[in-house]
């Protein structure tokens, strides 16, 4: 009887036992132990997404990047152009002041074709 009343016993400690208990942290060592895995398990996983959004981040900072050096040649040409378009307007300039010559009339202009034989 006396192994009866010892497993009674055993089972309501059981019972009466808290999960800390059970879990065998109810000493400060483990609850230290527990507390500091726990930290740095968390600080693991943020190093893990701060180099995720970081690598992210310089992907699309390439990205711009490459689009800046295409709106750069885009804006070269677009100056080259206009420069050229400012040309013909000189050239007409010179040719009126310095060589005195002007726009010939409609009737004055003469269309030359050249045929193959």
């Amino acid at each position: 009887m006396s192994r009866k009343r010892a497993s009674k016993t055993n089972k309501q400690d059981m019972c009466q036992m808290s999960v800390w208990q059970w879990a065998g942290v109810s000493r400060f060592s483990a609850v230290s132990l527990f507390i500091a895995l726990t930290l740095v398990l968390a600080t693991g996983l943020s190093v893990v997404a701060t180099t995720h959004d970081n690598r992210f981040a310089f992907n699309e900072l390439q990205e711009l990047r490459e689009h800046a050096n295409r709106l750069e040649v885009e804006w070269g040409q677009l100056l080259i152009e206009q420069s050229t378009f400012g040309v013909e307007g000189r050239i007409e300039q010179k040719a009126l002041e310095q060589l005195q010559m002007e726009v010939p009339d409609i009737t004055s202009i003469v269309m030359v074709t050249h045929e193959q034989h």
